[in-house]
């Protein structure tokens, strides 16, 4: 006991280096923990009240400003010990200031003035909370927004996008640019008069638009917007207040709120659900956050000498397996999902944070809507202290339910390797990469005719559903599609790399599971062969909306792969059980080739068969298929749904001539 109170000591004063990561395990395991559901500022006719979890805190300052940055206190209370470690205060029911931070004292020492961990609104920067209730900061008949209707996970078809990106082109006729409602705005026209923005989201034809993190991050100074800097915005600074650089006014609490909600409403109206990209598993400064500065290192997981563990490469990572930590990501997702009507969302490195976690995250959901769909990254960006069996990592999707990951072994297989950036794929002629393909296209879950151990990466399925596995070839990392494909193919030219790129996205939309598009790609986006753009200006990031109208047949094949998947259930087929009974791939083909058919009206679907056949090979290859009177759906770069041509065998087998790098979709009805 003696032993438990030194490190308890020296925990509270920071001092992580003398005390072992299981020792310190235990004494965390000992602070008290609050199981209620009013944690941060919350609101009772009109009145506001503030608990804050500070268990090791010998005293707890609330302090008032009126102003979001700068200034004294006008006002300054001493709040209460309450239950589970928490204090409390409440308010006046006319508080002298808008704004408030809390200051705790740990063992006599005082630490930084910050917002709470649960804080809702900030001021500038988010250096402070703001007294502000978000549940009174709602456009013109929020109660009646409702999300788009969703029958299945595997119907949904995903955009990726950087807010930024889609208003910043001085040409992309978008009024509010960098901003929330300048996704709001319709009607908007870019170069040849080609539709952008909103405007262009509905056109494509995706279900779920995925944003790029949306929540309150450091590295864009919001009081200097005039210097235009750009960043991703994977640097958590408040988990669950919107973005100010986002807004019409980073100094008014209110503007990002109830702008960001305009966008999600306009998004609804228009048949689209809204995914946010969320960065739970790390803080852009572990020793300045409102972790740190109230319960000293109990936010973090740490190395057995103390120092802080880095599975995100950010500096920290976040100990998720904690019971207030979980406490706080789970509410956290739920507040997005309830009080900003959001559908979805992407976990950043999921690998990092723990299985519990991520189960308590679709229990919470599934409270308030059962179709919000959850997906991340099964992986880290390193090593972490957390047992690899106890993460949400790819391997343990299987222990996840309704939960799904992205699959790298098809995005590789087919582009070729993520990091070997002049290494080729399978659509650019690379052999020896159909296993890991086929992979992709049952969804990563099992199958009778796949040989895993030719996989590139998993050498067993993941998924046990296909709704679990988000297929695609390329994201905002590494290089975008275009730029891949450009650098592992010299000498190609134009025409050949765009045969290589719709292969690889027809691949996509025509595979079991959940696509998955980065915004920008159905017209040949390039960000000028950079392979990670997070910093970089506008110029490389933002859409080039001149690229639409430069490459029409392009952005028509696109449109219309979409709505060839969405309208045929063969393709979005529910059952690993549904699969493995209607997906039987041909026997004895060429290498650098893949055919398969879909049996018997899969899904429901109106045709009764299809052929799928790809060939990555730069020449022709002649795939040979089951005989009978086939209609061509899908030619290279054609799409007709009533037949482009027709082919016919009268003996067993039909030899079909299929174009260097190209796909062929065959139809019997």
């Amino acid at each position: 006991m003696k032993l438990r109170s030194i490190c308890l000591l020296l925990l509270s004063l920071g001092m992580l280096t003398t005390c072992r990561t299981a020792r310190l395990t235990d004494i965390y395991s000992d602070l008290p923990t609050y199981d209620g559901p009013d944690l941060g500022l919350t609101f009772v006719r009109g009145q506001a009240r503030l608990r804050v979890w500070a268990p090791t805190a010998e005293k707890l300052q609330l302090k008032l400003y009126t102003e979001g940055t700068g200034g004294t206190p006008v006002a300054e209370y001493a709040m209460q010990k309450s239950t589970g470690g928490t204090w409390v205060y409440t308010l006046p029911a006319q508080p002298p200031g808008r704004f408030y931070v809390v200051q705790a004292t740990i063992k006599g020492k005082q630490l930084a003035e910050v917002p709470d961990p649960y804080v809702h609104a900030v001021g500038v920067n988010g250096e402070r909370g703001a007294l502000l209730d978000p549940a009174m900061v709602s456009p013109t008949e929020w109660d009646d927004d409702r999300r788009p209707r969703l029958r299945q996970a595997t119907d949904i078809v995903i955009g990726e996008l950087h807010v930024r990106d889609l208003s910043m082109q001085p040409q992309s006729g978008i009024q509010q640019k960098g901003k929330f409602l300048g996704l709001a705005e319709l009607g908007t026209r870019g170069p040849g008069g080609v539709k952008t923005g909103l405007d262009h989201l509905s056109e494509l034809g995706i279900t779920h638009l995925h944003l790029l993190p949306t929540n309150d991050f450091a590295s864009v100074d919001e009081s200097r917007l005039q210097e235009n800097r750009y960043n991703w915005g994977y640097d958590p600074l408040h988990y669950t207040v919107p973005e100010g650089s986002y807004s019409s006014d980073p100094t008014d609490p209110a503007a990002r709120i109830l702008e960001m909600k305009q966008m999600v409403q306009k998004l609804h109206r228009r048949g689209l659900r809204l995914v946010l990209d969320v960065v739970y598993n790390h803080t852009a400064n572990a020793a300045r956050s409102s972790f740190e500065q109230l319960v000293p290192g109990y936010y973090y997981r740490h190395n057995a000498d103390g120092s802080l563990s880095d599975a995100a490469a950010c500096g920290n990572e976040v100990a998720s397996e904690r019971p207030m930590v979980r406490k706080l990501i789970t509410e956290s997702v739920a507040y997005w999902a309830r009080e900003y009507h959001v559908d979805g969302f992407r976990f950043d490195l999921m690998g990092i944070l723990d299985i519990r976690t991520m189960r308590a995250v679709r229990v919470a959901l599934d409270q308030i809507d059962h179709s919000i769909f959850v997906y991340g990254e099964g992986w880290t960006a390193g090593a972490s202290p957390l047992p690899e069996a106890e993460r949400a990592l790819k391997a343990n999707v299987l222990k996840l339910d309704r939960i799904a990951a992205f699959g790298d072994e098809l995005r590789d297989g087919v582009k070729g390797h993520f990091a070997r950036q002049a290494e080729p794929g399978f659509a650019s002629g690379q052999p020896g990469l159909e296993e890991s393909v086929k992979f992709g296209i049952v969804a990563a879950t099992q199958h009778p005719q796949l040989d895993y151990t030719k996989v590139n990466y998993s050498k067993a399925p993941w998924a046990n559903t296909p709704a679990q596995a988000i297929n695609y070839v390329a994201c905002h990392d590494d290089r975008v599609l275009w730029d891949k494909l450009t650098v592992a193919n010299p000498g190609a030219t134009e025409e050949e790399l765009i045969r290589m790129d719709l292969l690889s996205n027809t691949i996509v939309f025509t595979s079991q599971g959940v696509p998955f598009l980065p915004i920008g790609d159905e017209f040949l986006r390039t960000k000028g062969g950079s392979h990670n753009s997070y910093n970089l200006p506008d110029n490389v990031n933002q859409l080039d909306w001149a690229r639409k109208a430069q490459y029409p047949r392009v952005f028509e094949f696109y449109r219309q792969l979409i709505a060839l998947r969405r309208a045929h259930p063969a393709f979005r087929l529910p059952t690993r059980e549904l699969v493995q009974q209607h997906l039987e791939f041909l026997p004895d083909q060429p290498a650098t080739t893949i055919g398969y058919r879909l049996l018997n009206h899969a899904g429901g679907d109106e045709w009764g068969t299809i052929v799928v056949l790809f060939n990555g090979n730069r020449q022709p290859a002649t795939l040979t298929v089951p005989g009978g009177r086939y209609s061509v759906v899908l030619a290279g770069d054609q799409i007709n749904p009533q037949g482009i041509r027709k082919l016919e065998g009268t003996g067993a087998t039909l030899s079909v001539e299929v174009p260097a790098s190209s796909a062929m979709l065959l139809v019997q009805p």
